[in-house]
């Protein structure tokens, strides 16, 4: 269970390459005060060489700055680069958290308007954290970046806010930002609840003590994790069976069910504004968890900042994947080259020049992978400025069409069973991989609860940026989930992959792009949510995180419609009740349709590269 939850949110990853801190640094451990008094437990790693000044690295965690007392750190991942360049690296305990006092807060919510010391927030932290580092760190020079990835990405951010004169650089990485529209725990309202289940088992325990170790996680009782979370019945009665009041996070969830002040206050973005340090945000396309974060971050600081020193770096690698693998493939899919040296080169460019004043800054504004032709493309703004928006059409036969649909009453249909749902991976697992992110798609393609469009592609095609989903929809329920996934379909003479076990076949594989769901209830308002009215046709809108690929010639483009998708996504009861209090009898079958006519135009809306 440990590992389930490195998954989601990394900080020390393990790599081929290590350093043992011991040879080169000297290990300090400090009770740092922020402003209110609360002491927040910090480890540095300090150059042995004292011939020079170094900068330092901060970086805020809740996952454990361990290891304690007089043991070393082995560096690897960001470590790994940053011990070898010689920085002073800060590792912290955040508030609340393992050896830190305070109380913790989960995705803490900015305060604007500070009015005494009592007001803090993870910037007034940060800001008083990196005031002691410099006035009490022996051999500083001064400047001060941070880094960290996920939850450690989400405090990066949060660093950008009223920055510390001294922080000259910031790499935010896979950061949250929106923990109810599109990152980790809910996309679109619908609760992630494979991640949610397994992550707070841990994670969301309350620390009676100051703790050197975790709690522990849950043990799944068998490895079907799709039976047991199925038979363990609604939100309602998993919360009674696992939780109970003891994870204040599922409090949470029940509380606020919809797009309320609570959520809306945590929105990390809507604070990058004046922005002063040196930005690097860094994601990669098939991150299960905070692909959302990681462009919304960037987007906002573009947004709100005319004169900002900001890049973009997308490649095709999972939820830190540029630490955690050399970026080559994922699960079925090659990427060709060793596509984390990419990151290597330019993160250690990045915080040299900025921190240390030397080398060359050869940093594109944005640099981004794209996939099926598995090229890196370098653009001067994201979404690409000359990505033609064009709408790929729902049609008869299953078709896609790039022209309107002329059938006058068009619809298909599909009968969702909440009690027998559509599964996100054809295996048997308990527990969330990263590789279903490109997994093949034939396992649903063959349901007659998910229905499936297709349009041969004659000549290459480059997707670029987001994907807007346009779905006309009726249903004889009151409530719905629509998952939408955008599809490569390989043709039948791709050759197999000899790095894949000889089970899995390319010819024909079904390249799962992209997938996200919508809960039809916000689609009008995330804070007000509507039934719908049986059997009237209505459109639910909804925006699929940015793409970058290319659909070769000779390939297909599919894509799937579904309603459920289990356990990744909570089940609907496709009743318009409050699903966190929902009971077994309230998840009833609902035949949906999805319309393409004339009037009902169902489509997709893409930029495609000239």
């Amino acid at each position: 269970m440990k590992q389930f939850f490195l998954c989601l949110f990394p900080l020390f990853i393990l790599t081929a390459q290590e350093i043992d801190l011991k040879t080169d640094y000297n290990k300090f451990e400090y009770e740092i005060p922020m402003r209110d008094g609360k002491k927040l437990h910090t480890t540095v790693y300090v150059p042995k060489d004292t011939a020079t000044s170094y900068p330092i690295i901060l970086s805020r965690t809740p996952y454990t700055v361990a290891p304690y007392g007089s043991e070393y750190l082995k560096a690897n991942g960001n470590n790994y680069w940053m011990a070898q360049e010689k920085y002073i690296m800060a590792f912290q305990d955040v508030r609340g958290r393992f050896m830190s006092e305070g109380t913790y807060e989960d995705i803490r919510p900015h305060i604007v308007n500070k009015k005494s010391n009592s007001d803090i927030d993870e910037s007034s932290d940060t800001y008083d954290t990196i005031e002691w580092l410099l006035k009490n760190v022996r051999q500083n020079n001064g400047n001060v970046g941070m880094i960290g990835i996920s939850y450690p990405g989400f405090y990066a951010a949060h660093g950008l806010i009223g920055a510390h004169p001294a922080l000259k650089a910031v790499s935010p990485q896979a950061p949250i930002s929106n923990w109810f529209i599109g990152d980790d725990f809910h996309h679109n309202g619908a609760l992630m609840l494979i991640d949610g289940f397994g992550f707070f088992r841990s994670f969301g325990k309350p620390r009676p003590v100051l703790t050197t170790t975790w709690p522990p996680g849950f043990d799944f009782p068998t490895p079907d994790g799709y039976k047991y979370l199925l038979q363990a019945g609604s939100l309602a009665e998993i919360k009674n069976k696992y939780y109970g009041d003891t994870s204040k996070f599922w409090n949470d969830l029940f509380a606020h069910p919809d797009y309320d002040e609570f959520w809306k206050s945590r929105s990390v973005s809507q604070h990058m504004k004046n922005v002063g340090p040196a930005v690097l945000v860094v994601g990669g396309w098939f991150d299960a968890e905070d692909l959302y974060g990681t462009l919304k971050i960037y987007g906002a600081i573009e947004q709100y900042n005319m004169n900002n020193r900001t890049s973009l770096m997308m490649g095709p690698w999972s939820h830190g994947g540029w630490v955690r693998s050399n970026g080559s493939r994922l699960g079925n899919v090659s990427f060709g080259n060793k596509n984390s040296e990419y990151y290597d080169t330019h993160i250690r460019e990045f915080f040299n020049y900025y921190l240390k004043g030397t080398g060359d800054l050869h940093l594109p504004e944005v640099s981004a992978f794209e996939s099926g032709s598995n090229v890196w493309k370098t653009y001067t703004e994201w979404p690409p400025k000359n990505a033609e928006k064009k709408k790929i059409y729902f049609s008869a036969h299953e078709q896609l069409s790039m022209t309107p649909p002329n059938d006058k009453s068009g619809f298909d249909e599909y009968v969702s069973d909440p009690n027998r749902p559509v599964p996100y991976i054809a295996e048997i697992s308990n527990s969330r991989g990263k590789e279903y992110m490109t997994d093949d798609q034939r396992f649903a393609w063959q349901r007659p609860d998910v229905l499936s469009y297709e349009m041969k592609i004659a000549n290459d095609m480059t997707v670029a940026g987001p994907v807007t989903a346009n779905l006309f929809v009726s249903t004889t329920g009151t409530d719905a989930d629509f998952v939408v996934k955008v599809i490569d379909v390989f043709p039948d003479t791709a050759k197999d992959d000899p790095s894949n076990p000889p089970t899995v076949k390319m010819g024909g594989y079904q390249m799962m792009v992209r997938g996200e769901v919508m809960r039809a209830r916000y689609r009008n308002s995330f804070s007000a949510p509507e039934a719908m009215k049986p059997g009237k046709v209505e459109l639910v809108r909804f925006t699929l995180p940015d793409i970058n690929h290319t659909f070769k010639k000779g390939h297909s483009l599919m894509v799937q419609v579904q309603s459920s998708w289990f356990p990744l996504v909570d089940r609907n009861p496709q009743q318009f009740v409050n699903i966190y209090k929902a009971k077994t009898g309230d998840f009833q079958k609902a035949t949906h349709r999805v319309h393409r006519s004339p009037q009902y135009q169902s489509c997709l809306e893409v930029g495609v590269m000239p």
